[in-house]
């Protein structure tokens, strides 16, 4: 390991460039137009190589699930941009060009030093609406990636300072929210130069020489880190699979079956026996897996600082026979939102075979994402997107968490009066989803009761969930938490959507009413060994129906 960087420069260094990435987020935070970025917090920024793209530093309150994903941005982008110079930036949410699905709009910019190429910048937004065939994008029934909007390719949208007038008109004109794309792209850009210019004043102070070094070794000690971690999990191939709904069009079952095997320090995460790539939008691309691998991991081990060094004890095995390394046309839509968290909790399902005793019970895995279009009153479009949490499961040391954020992110629910005053609906009802909680010795923790009225004269909603069929299992003799149960009731009749979880282009109407409930976490433990006291105190609050009953549907 290298040891010639001395502790205190180690330390001050990496909170600088940990408080550079932050401060990129907030100001991408407090300039965007789009409420799912500047209130739900759909955003991250980042430092990266700019010799392989390989991470340095993400902010502390970006969206995990793009810890992986936006070093594989950045080395598309390397790989296509044949000379790159200081103040461009390159535009891309191609979803196999290193990202996610189509609505996250990456953009990197190369920070030069005193004329030499020193790294690259980077930061990723949720877009509420890039075209497509439903407002939003989420479109359930997508037979290819075609039709969930426009694909871009790494494309120079700033030359220097100035901007691509037809670049941006060709955004705009394929978005149902024109004037967002607008503010969206000002506030990416900025954050990006806010980046550019604390990134200088750090090598002012410290010299380009230090700052490497300091990056080489927060490289090599997440790296040791990450090996010693899995140094302490016995020898062996540890197996879990996951169950996903549907895929929107077929209604058969998706396999996340994941293989773990421990040799020393070194791990292979192996997805080769999971279900073929499908036809509907519940694809996901080799980024995103990989990915949502790592937030597994980190789940498991907080303590490793997030850099490219978490990588290399870790050997991944994502065929393109299977549906979670998809390539062109599939449809990807739910690859963020939604296969990313499966793979999450089946990861952390083999974990549980090594490690039983770090591994919480089984958690709300999909943020249920539903997204609205129409014409508000005044004349005015406008395409709502919202996202949900849920339970997190029981685990070794206490009950679960109520109403979490999806497994894949730090993302919030937009408050309801941001809600109510940019989009025509009146919420009726955001609560804790009562006897929703698996039972165990630690009980899983509770998911939430969404409903609210439209309010407009027409509309069209598009639904992209999952979990309606597998509930969040129970772990040591816990119980599973309640499953995710939307309904809708339209023209006065309250109605279940064919594929549950799933469907697109619902036709609403004033009056009309939709209604999330999404699913609580597992039991952790016996449920007999919970002491009455506490299970009576559950029951009057709502967290169980009764002492043995199973959660609610």
């Amino acid at each position: 390991m290298n040891d010639s960087v001395d502790a205190l420069s180690l330390a001050v260094i990496r909170g600088r460039l940990e408080q550079i990435a932050d401060e990129m987020d907030t100001v991408f935070e407090r300039m965007a137009f789009s409420p799912v970025i500047s209130d739900a917090w759909d955003r991250a920024d980042g430092i990266y190589s700019a010799t392989d793209g390989s991470m340095i530093v993400q902010g502390s309150r970006g969206l995990p699930i793009f810890v992986g994903t936006m070093q594989y941005t950045v080395a598309s982008v390397l790989s296509t941009v044949p000379k790159l110079a200081p103040g461009d930036t390159y535009l891309v949410n191609d979803p196999f060009a290193g990202g996610t699905h189509i609505m996250d709009t990456k953009m990197v910019r190369p920070f030069f030093y005193h004329g030499e190429l020193f790294a690259m910048l980077a930061n990723t937004g949720h877009w509420p609406d890039l075209g497509g065939r439903v407002p939003g994008g989420f479109a359930a029934e997508a037979s290819d990636c075609y039709q969930e909007g426009l694909r871009i390719p790494p494309v120079r949208l700033f030359e220097g300072a100035d901007l691509n007038r037809d670049i941006l008109a060709i955004l705009q004109a394929n978005s149902r929210l024109p004037d967002d794309v607008l503010g969206d792209v000002d506030a990416q850009a900025t954050a990006l130069r806010a980046g550019e210019e604390r990134l200088t004043e750090l090598l002012d102070e410290y010299g380009p020489d230090l700052v490497s070094e300091v990056i080489a070794t927060l490289r090599e000690r997440s790296a040791v880190q990450m090996r010693s971690h899995i140094n302490d999990i016995p020898d062996g191939t540890y197996r879990f699979t996951e169950e996903m709904d549907n895929d929107g069009i077929v209604d058969q079952v998706l396999r996340v079956a994941v293989e773990l095997t421990v040799t020393g320090d070194e791990m292979t995460i192996d997805f080769s026996r999971s279900s073929p790539p499908c036809e509907g939008p519940m694809n996901s691309v080799y980024a995103a897996t990989v990915s949502s691998s790592i937030v597994a991991i980190k789940h498991i081990f907080p303590d490793i600082p997030i850099n490219s060094g978490i990588f290399e004890p870790l050997t991944f095995v994502i065929p393109e026979t299977v549906f979670l390394n998809a390539k062109p046309p599939r449809p990807v839509a739910g690859c963020a939102a939604e296969t990313s968290q499966r793979i999450i909790t089946a990861v952390m399902g083999a974990l549980a075979e090594a490690a039983p005793d770090r591994v919480p019970a089984g958690s709300s895995a999909t943020s249920n994402n539903l997204s609205i279009g129409g014409i508000d009153e005044d004349g005015t479009p406008f395409v709502m997107y919202v996202f949900l949490g849920g339970g997190y499961g029981g685990h070794a040391a206490g009950d679960g968490l109520s109403n979490g954020c999806s497994l894949m992110s730090i993302g919030l629910v937009q408050s309801i009066e941001t809600l109510e005053q940019r989009y025509p609906i009146r919420v009726r009802q955001y609560s804790l989803r009562d006897g929703s909680s698996g039972q165990g010795r630690f009980r899983g923790g509770l998911g939430v009761h969404f409903e609210f009225e439209y309010a407009a004269e027409t509309g069209r909603a598009s639904l992209l969930g999952d979990q309606a069929k597998t509930a969040p299992v129970g772990r040591a003799g816990g119980g599973p938490g309640a499953t995710s149960a939307p309904w809708f009731r339209l023209g006065g009749q309250t109605v279940t959507l064919p594929m549950i979880s799933k469907g697109e282009n619902i036709s609403i109407r004033r009056g009309d009413v939709i209604c999330m409930r999404t699913p609580g976490g597992g039991g952790y433990g016996d449920p007999a060994e919970r002491p009455g006291h506490e299970v009576n105190a559950d029951i009057e609050s709502g967290y169980l129906t009764s002492a043995t009953s199973p959660p609610v549907e």
